[in-house]
């Protein structure tokens, strides 16, 4: 059986199975719900942190984790809830040193 047609059985997407269950991060349940960008950088960038099986550094699995939800949410993530996401992406370069002035 494909991963395709295990997850259409089951009804759940197939990026909601990396969302919940990705090989690189171990994430904090409901952290892309938070409303404080702050904490969800800070959530990301402790999950990156203590992974042992990431593939690149912390700070690129988190902003990649973090691109992939904003991503694959597309229309169905609330305006709001997409602004407080895209803030949480500075605050992450931010947390890792990665902001560009």
């Amino acid at each position: 059986m494909t991963g395709k047609a295990k997850h259409a059985k089951s009804g759940e997407k197939w990026s909601q199975d990396v969302t919940e269950r990705s090989d690189a991060l171990d994430l904090e349940d409901g952290v892309f719900t938070k409303d404080d960008p702050a904490e969800i950088a800070r959530s990301l960038k402790r999950s990156a942190e203590k992974s042992d099986r990431r593939k690149s550094d912390p700070y690129r699995s988190a902003i990649s984790m973090l691109t992939f939800h904003i991503n694959r949410s597309g229309k169905n993530l609330a305006a709001d809830q997409r602004k407080t996401l895209e803030a949480a992406k500075d605050e992450l370069r931010k947390l890792f040193g990665k902001e560009t002035d």
